[in-house]
């Protein structure tokens, strides 16, 4: 994909499976943390910073990486994606920031 990913490329996605192409590892969008920013900012930034957070399944943690993920009937994302501390018990938490 030759433009920048902005929040609205994810925002049809979310409570949507992604998967690791390849991998054994399914997560769930849940949700697009959309960083506001000062007019100042924002006439300097190429885009709106925002952080994808997935929820997946606890245990066998997928490492920090970069990963093709495969949305559930749709397109596929190379994502930086890091798992995060996660006090919920029953799941396991996973970010992907865009600055």
């Amino acid at each position: 994909m030759a433009e920048p990913l902005t929040p609205e490329h994810f925002l049809p996605h979310v409570d949507k499976t992604f998967r690791v192409k390849g991998g054994q590892h399914a997560f769930r969008l849940a949700r697009v943390d959309v960083h506001k920013l000062d007019a100042q900012e924002a006439s300097q930034a190429p885009r709106r910073p925002f952080t994808l957070i997935f929820s997946g399944l606890p245990g066998n943690v997928l490492r920090e990486g970069l990963y093709v993920m495969e949305v559930e009937e749709g397109p596929q994302f190379e994502l930086y994606v890091i798992p995060v501390h996660t006090p919920a018990p029953g799941r396991q938490d996973y970010q992907a920031a865009f600055n």
